[in-house]
């Protein structure tokens, strides 16, 4: 809830920058990719939980609405999960799950100089794959379910904070983290607590000008 009401609140404040002197400045299109960190927010049945690399790449578009504001929408194929170790009757596994979601991210950015932007804003998730892998540790035998996906809501809500510093008119670097709102198990046992997706990324992004 806190992470949902800081989000609402940066996304309130840049809202409130689209009052000033409209921008003549173009809409621009571009693409971007990068790397993931994820990791799921909660599991008590899990012993260690690390983090997933994973990467995310896809395209935008920046549609100036203000002087200093402007709302980026993209379309970005983006890999979730996470690794763990756990033990069951004395044996020690560890797991490896990859979610693979098309994110739809609406960000409202504000520019602080011109080449240097804070964002926040909703990202908007739909999952097209789930994969578990299972490794024995003792004996090396490993297992794949590839349709691990019938476990999981297809849907994925979450809140967008983030930065970026473009170094030339067309080139920038990009940082964010999104938050999620939404529990990600399908069929959640009574009394039991939410799994989350969490993911920060950074990566680069391209415009076209």
């Amino acid at each position: 809830m806190k992470k949902l009401i800081l989000g609402l609140a940066v996304t309130a404040g840049t809202l409130a920058f689209a009052q000033q002197t409209p921008s003549s400045n173009p809409v621009t299109f571009g693409v971007k990719g990068g790397m993931n960190v994820s990791s799921l927010s909660k599991d008590s049945g899990l012993d260690d939980q690390k983090s997933k690399i994973g990467f995310n790449a896809g395209v935008f578009a920046n549609i100036p609405v203000a002087s200093s504001f402007s709302i980026q929408p993209e379309v970005l194929y983006s890999q979730y999960g996470n690794k763990s170790d756990f033990t069951a009757l004395g044996t020690k596994y560890s797991a490896s799950t990859k979610l693979d979601y098309i994110a739809v991210p609406v960000m409202f950015q504000y520019n602080l100089i011109p080449n240097l932007y804070v964002e926040a804003g909703p990202e908007f998730g739909f999952m097209v794959s789930a994969k578990n892998k299972l490794k024995n540790e003792s004996n090396g035998d490993s297992t794949t379910s590839d349709n691990f996906k019938d476990n999981f809501n297809t849907f994925n809500f979450g809140i967008g904070l983030g930065a970026g510093y473009y170094f030339t008119p067309n080139l920038g670097l990009t940082a964010r983290y999104v938050a999620g709102l939404t529990d990600i198990a399908k069929n959640r046992p009574s009394g039991s607590d939410a799994v989350r997706n969490n993911v920060f990324q950074v990566g680069l992004a391209y415009k076209f000008k």
